[in-house]
C-alpha cells in the first residue's frame, strides 16, 4: 500500500502597511504585529519569530504587499521598507516559503470556482484574478481611471478621505462594473479594510473576509491546489 504523503502544517504570514498578521494551520488563534513605513524584510522574520515562538510548523506562506513572480519579490513595497528583493525568507525561517502578492493570497483562500476577480480595498487597492483554478496577480491600482488619476487614486484610501464617503462608494461601484465587464469575471470578491464600510454589494460583488488570507496560505500548500469554498470551510474547522 501506498504511503500517504504527510500533510504540511502551514504558517501564514499577512504582510500589511499597518500589522502583520500569522496564524497556523493547526490552531484558531491569530496573532500580529504593527508594521509601518519602516518594517524591513529582516524585522519582519525577527517579529514572526517573536510572535510565534510556541507555534510548531513545516512550511511557510507569505502574502507581500508588491509583485512577486514565480515567487520572487521583484519592487521594493510602497507602504514598508527597503531591503525585501532578494531577501531569502526560507533561509530566514529555516523551513519551505512560497511568497505570493497579498492580493492574490485573498484570492485563493476566496476562490469559489470559475472566473473570479478579486479586489482589496485598504491603504492602496489590490487585485487578482482566478480562471479555473490559475492564479495571476495585477496590478491595476495603478492603471489610469479618469482625469489622469488611477484606480487607486479614487477608491484607495486617501482617495476615500478627499472624496469623502457618498463619491467614494459611487466609484467603488463604477470600478468593479467596469473591472468586471472588462475581464469578464463571473463574480467579483471585495476585500480589504474598507470593503466593509460600502453600503450595499456592487452588482456581481460580495464581501470577502480577511480570514480568507490564511485560508489561501495554507491552500497554496495542498498538493490538491485550489479548491471551492467549501473546502475551505472544512479546512477552517478542522485547522
Amino acid at each position: 500500500m501506498m504511503k500517504r504523503k504527510k500533510r504540511h502544517r502551514v504558517l501564514t504570514i499577512d504582510v500589511g502597511g499597518s500589522h502583520v498578521k500569522v496564524r497556523v494551520s493547526n490552531r484558531r488563534d491569530m496573532r500580529q504585529f504593527v508594521s509601518g513605513p519602516d518594517l524591513t524584510a529582516p524585522q519582519m522574520v525577527a517579529g514572526v519569530h517573536e510572535l510565534t515562538g510556541d507555534w510548531n510548523y513545516t512550511a511557510v506562506s507569505i502574502g507581500y504587499p508588491g509583485i512577486v513572480i514565480h515567487g520572487k519579490i521583484v519592487t521594493e513595497p510602497h507602504n514598508l521598507g527597503r531591503g525585501w528583493v532578494g531577501f531569502n525568507f526560507r533561509e530566514a525561517f529555516g523551513r519551505p516559503t512560497r511568497v505570493v502578492n497579498d492580493a492574490a493570497m485573498q484570492a485563493i483562500g476566496s476562490y469559489e470556482g470559475g472566473r473570479m476577480l478579486y479586489l482589496g480595498l485598504g491603504t492602496g487597492l489590490g487585485s487578482a484574478m482566478i480562471v479555473d483554478g490559475v492564479v495571476e496577480a495585477m496590478e491595476l491600482a495603478h492603471m489610469i481611471y479618469q482625469k489622469g488619476k488611477t484606480y487607486e487614486d479614487y477608491v484607495g484610501d486617501r482617495g476615500r478621505r478627499r472624496s469623502g464617503p457618498r463619491k467614494w462608494r459611487r466609484a467603488v461601484e463604477d470600478i468593479v462594473e467596469k473591472l468586471r465587464m472588462t475581464l469578464e469575471a463571473d463574480y467579483v470578491v471585495l476585500g480589504g479594510g474598507n470593503a466593509r464600510k460600502l453600503k450595499k454589494m456592487p452588482k456581481g460583488a460580495r464581501l470577502g473576509n480577511n480570514d480568507f488570507a490564511f485560508i489561501g496560505g495554507f491552500r497554496m500548500w495542498r498538493a490538491g491546489g485550489i479548491f471551492p469554498r467549501s473546502a475551505a470551510r472544512r479546512d477552517a474547522a478542522q485547522s
